[in-house]
């Protein structure tokens, strides 16, 4: 049986991003934390899927960004379901909404749900201006649930040094969230601020059962011995890719 990589975290934007990206870059403040640096990379389908041949890999789950406008994040749903409607299967769309829009934000996620998203994220609430505590959390998660949606949040660390985008959701909160939601799919980026470290508590490994974390950018953050450790202390099935993700 030939081997599958998929790649669960990578980010793709609509070519018009980069062609006007000194206007979104006023537009929003999240992405001009991340994208004001001429370095910081804004990539296209047509680029992911050079970089997945290259390595090799077979699938990548394709995430939106947490605009703060509701109709930013409709124009980026538009471009994700297309290319990878157009992909032959290579590409997976994760959209990505903010609550506070609303009525507009529950129709959205249905509409990708049916153009064939498989997930909504990367998710941002602090980013966006909302909190994934009370009812617009618990609003995500019955949309989740009635869509068979995975939930995928940027986590971060409560320590360690600041870089562009740090902040996106405090490790306690998504801690709550998971709590409260109980079997619906849920994953934290980048090794999930670190909560994995915690599920050898008794009380944080039966909360955390049902949960998952990528390990997307896991060497700008962690020593690589961090996940050999994570990995062996009785955990599910790992998902063996470039941004694996890990349930524990």
């Amino acid at each position: 049986m030939p081997l599958v990589v998929i790649d669960f975290h990578t980010h793709i934007f609509p070519p018009q991003v980069r062609e006007k990206r000194e206007e979104y870059l006023r537009r929003d403040p999240t992405f001009a934390e991340m994208y004001g640096s001429p370095r910081a990379k804004v990539a296209t389908a047509e680029e992911l899927r050079r970089s997945m041949e290259e390595a090799g890999v077979s699938v990548s789950v394709a995430l939106g960004f947490a605009w703060r406008e509701h109709d930013d994040c409709v124009r980026h749903n538009d471009y994700l379901l297309e290319v990878a409607a157009n992909s032959g299967g290579h590409i997976v769309p994760f959209c990505n909404v903010s609550p506070l829009a609303g009525e507009a934000a529950a129709k959205e996620v249905e509409r990708c749900a049916r153009g064939g998203a498989l997930g909504l994220g990367e998710l941002r609430p602090e980013s966006q201006g909302w909190s994934l505590d009370g009812e617009r959390g618990d609003a995500l998660a019955e949309l989740a649930s009635r869509h068979g949606l995975i939930l995928l949040f940027h986590v971060t660390e409560p320590v360690g040094h600041e870089y562009p985008g740090k902040r996106g959701l405090r490790l306690e909160s998504f801690y709550r969230f998971v709590e409260r939601v109980g079997d619906l799919s849920v994953v934290g980026a980048h090794l999930a601020g670190g909560l994995p470290l915690y599920a050898s508590m008794p009380s944080g490994r039966e909360v955390l059962s049902g949960a998952y974390a990528d390990t997307a950018a896991l060497r700008y953050l962690y020593e690589p011995s961090v996940l050999p450790g994570v990995v062996l202390a009785d955990w599910g099935p790992t998902v063996c890719c470039s941004a694996a993700t890990i349930r524990w």
